[in-house]
């Protein structure tokens, strides 16, 4: 089967097979070799071979990394070259009907752009066998970038959005305050939601300690669990080299005066700083790694202070309690056994308290765009943290063995009765063999356990303050790889919930994916997946009263399921001295039961407000949309280079059921109220889903030149084109109302700053004796005053001094 594939691989991409006698006279001799990698000697399949000035005569390499090539005799120039590696030039005298052998070693030139070993999930993949869109982000632009909060780097990967906290890929969902994420969130393979929302813990991201971060985009619940019902963003840390290292960062910043100066609100110091510490070192069989972070931030956005004569009894708070302040150490113990070769075990742990505030709506869109809404603020300290005990085992014929464990535990003391305690426990155990067949084929199964235990008053819709919600799942995949030219890949998970002890669900996933290599450094890769997203216990049961709107309950609310396909295409390039990759995606996403986070005026029979959000299920909805990435460096001169990162991102997402009837109730005067997409619709027209960006595009360029290094970033989002038309309303009857409640002001900025928004930052830096960086950085340079979602400010301009030193 493998000379087969390789005979027809030849048959398909040398034309010298077809053409190679013909063109030539007699007086022809033959050239063999064999082409291996440089730093390897690994010998290479489907390297390619051809004859300088004659591009038709060529030859590639069989499954021993072995060719032939008949050509005419004297002396010739060939051309050699192999994805990802240099292009080599060699001259060789040929001799008439004789043989001339020569062996080739290409050296790697992609090398930076590939990284490490990449791995999916709890899935290890190759660059060729990748099935799926993924972006990757390397440790350099995270460190560059002063990132105190993963998000902000995570904001500049293509077709993927944090709004408020929560990660939106391709447009996947609209804005949910963070609550029910749809993209599953993986620090080492382990989950990091939590256990009552399944709200990314961002702050918990050991942003000192990041190896890696691979952004999988579409469907991935079968690898990754329901939360992926979108994609998953997986997080590695570092592991100890052979040298101890030692990092240390100090940077401290200010929060410009916004450009229109009538919006700001504070008479003291808007500062921000902080400190990172990592540490990693190999103790005789033990990998040791240790990060701490200290950040103290005065913070954006002001206490709420209503207009007279409204009043605020509830969020009465002061400036400098809105104030975060974050502590967090962490730590990887990692000890391989000497007496049995293959074991190994250890611990992970991360620990933090951190002191924040939520904030759900501006005061207003003037004076109090830089200030809480009264009502729409909650003031949080939090204890967090995860244990992680795991254990592996390797085996000499190819045999893995993982057993990995995790608790995590939240404690959360909120302002106005909105404190939530709970834990997440949480264990996989999964089984892995290579066999090495002609065809390598690679299985991989596994089981995974979850309990999420909530104890909060918010969640009393289901007539407890104590809530449970348990999932088991089974689940396999499978990889056939032919020639290192074709992988086919396929799993399924079977998944199992059930919470309080009453409600259960039992539902299967299945996916599939094939990358081929098409031409050097072309693959073709498609993909369907099948997605399936049960609601969390606070999409079901939460209620909350904010004031001059609330949050309500939905205990009917069903589990969402979507299919996922797309075709994609990555090609390597190289121009001049540019390298890189070019990838291009189309893509098409379709739902069933699609929960969708609205705002409304509810059944009347609550008492004020029944204006408010509530999680429904809104019907059958499409996404169809298109990626384009490019990933490069240029070697511009000797000791000058360009670092490329580009991308551009389109969703069309539409409502399939416009009229789908998502509640019904009778309003005092007896009449009917139907609530569907087309009925609460600002703009129901193109039945374009509320509070999505039709288009994105983000870039990081960055130019080093010996010591010095200078890089930019921009981020367009274009304009909302729908959103839930209560908001007006609500806004009108708050207007008409008057009295001690605050007018909602927000329909008049919609309709004269909602055209796009571009955000501009800029960084400097200076490196030297190769251990110590100055950084001068600016995030939103031009001191935009804008918004992503109703009701809610972005930062205004922020310029941080860094220092960093490495050892």
């Amino acid at each position: 089967m493998n000379r087969f594939l390789a005979g027809l691989y030849f048959v398909c991409l040398s034309p010298a097979l077809f053409f190679g006698p013909s063109l030539f006279s007699q007086d022809t001799g033959f050239l063999e070799g064999v082409v291996k990698a440089d730093d390897t000697g690994e010998t290479l399949i489907g390297a390619h071979i051809k004859l300088k000035g004659d591009l038709a005569a060529g030859a590639i390499t069989d499954i021993e990394g072995k060719f032939r090539l008949e050509v005419p005799a004297g002396e010739h120039t060939f051309l050699i070259s192999f994805t990802g590696m240099e292009t080599m030039s060699v001259t060789i005298i040929i001799e008439k009907n004789k043989t001339t052998f020569t062996e080739t070693k290409l050296k790697a030139y992609i090398n930076e752009l590939q990284g490490v070993e990449i791995k999916v999930g709890r899935f290890d993949k190759s660059f060729e066998e990748i099935t799926t869109s993924m972006e990757i982000i390397k440790p350099e632009i995270i460190q560059s970038k002063n990132v105190t909060n993963i998000k902000t780097i995570l904001d500049l990967t293509p077709g993927l959005n944090i709004l408020d906290e929560e990660p939106q890929i391709r447009g996947g969902s609209g804005f949910t305050f963070g609550v029910g994420s749809k993209v599953g969130i993986f620090i080492d393979d382990m989950p990091v939601l939590s256990g009552d929302a399944s709200r990314p813990y961002w702050d918990l991201v050991p942003t000192e300690n990041i190896d890696q971060i691979e952004v999988v985009k579409g469907c991935s619940s079968v690898l990754s669990g329901a939360n992926a019902l979108s994609g998953a963003i997986y997080i590695r840390t570092s592991r100890p080299k052979l040298q101890p290292q030692t990092r240390i960062k100090l940077y401290s910043g200010l929060y410009s005066v916004p450009k229109n100066s009538y919006m700001k609100w504070w008479s003291d110091i808007p500062y921000l700083g902080g400190a990172d510490y990592f540490h990693s070192r190999i103790v005789k069989n033990t990998d040791i790694t240790i990060g701490a972070n200290v950040l103290l931030d005065h913070g954006y956005i002001g206490a709420p202070r209503p207009t007279p004569p409204a009043e605020d009894s509830v969020t009465d708070f002061s400036d400098s309690e809105m104030a975060k302040k974050r502590y967090r150490l962490n730590f990887n113990i990692r000890h391989r056994s000497q007496k049995y070769e293959g074991l190994n075990f250890g611990l992970n742990g991360n620990f933090m308290y951190n002191k924040s505030s939520l904030i759900l709506a501006w005061l207003d869109d003037s004076t109090g765009f830089f200030r809480a809404y009264p009502g729409a603020v909650i003031l949080q300290d939090q204890w967090l943290f995860y244990l992680d005990p795991f254990v592996s085992f390797f085996s000499k014929i190819g045999i893995n063995h993982n057993l990995k464990a995790r608790v995590l535990y939240n404690d959360t003391r909120g302002s106005n009765n909105q404190s939530v305690r709970s834990t997440v426990y949480f264990a996989d155990y999964n089984f892995g063999r290579k066999y090495e067949f002609r065809s390598n084929f690679a299985f991989i199964g596994g089981l995974s356990f979850q309990y999420n235990d909530v104890s909060s008053v918010m969640y009393k819709g289901s007539g407890s303050n104590q809530n449970g919600l348990l999932n088991l799942s089974g689940y396999s995949e499978m990889d056939i790889n032919f020639l290192k030219l074709v992988n086919i890949s396929f799993g399924g998970r079977l998944e199992y919930y059930q919470v309080n002890d009453t409600i259960q669900e039992t539902h299967p996933i299945f996916r599939a994916g094939a990358s081929l290599k098409l031409l050097q450094e072309t693959y073709l890769r498609l993909s369907m997946g099948q997605g399936y997203r049960y609601p969390t216990i606070a999409e079901r049961f939460i209620q909350m009263d904010m004031g001059s709107f609330g949050v309500y309950d939905n205990p009917g609310l069903i589990p969402e399921s979507s299919v996922n396909t797309e075709i994609g295409v990555k090609q390597g390039f190289k121009f001049a001295r540019y390298f890189g990759y070019l990838d291009v995606a189309v893509f098409q996403q379709d739902y069933k039961n699609t929960i969708e986070y609205l705002f409304g005026k509810w059944d009347t029979t609550f008492t004020w407000p029944f204006y408010g959000f509530k999680f429904v299920n809104t019907g059958e909805s499409r996404i169809i949309g298109a990626d384009i990435s490019v990933t490069g460096k240029a070697q511009l001169a000797r000791k000058l280079n360009l670092k490329t990162m580009l991308g551009y991102n389109y969703i069309l997402p539409k409502s399939l059921n416009p009229d789908y009837e998502y509640e019904r109730y009778t309003d005092p005067g007896g009449d009917t109220v139907i609530l569907s997409y087309r009925t609460t619709s600002v703009d129901p027209g193109m039945n374009i889903l509320k509070y999505r960006f039709i288009h994105t595009l983000k870039a990081d360029l960055e130019l080093d030149y010996k010591n010095f290094s200078a890089g930019f970033s921009i981020k367009y989002f274009s304009k909302i084109e729908n959103l839930d038309l209560a908001i007006a309303r609500l806004e009108e009857t708050l207007e008409a109302t008057g009295g001690s409640m605050q007018p909602i002001e927000y329909m008049d900025y919609f309709g004269t700053h909602n055209k796009g928004n571009f955000i501009i930052d800029v960084r400097i830096s200076h490196t030297f004796k190769g251990k110590h960086r100055f950084s001068l950085i600016s995030d939103n340079v031009l001191n935009r005053a804008y918004s992503l979602r109703p009701l809610k400010a972005e930062e205004m301009r922020k310029i941080i001094v860094q220092y960093a030193l490495q050892f």
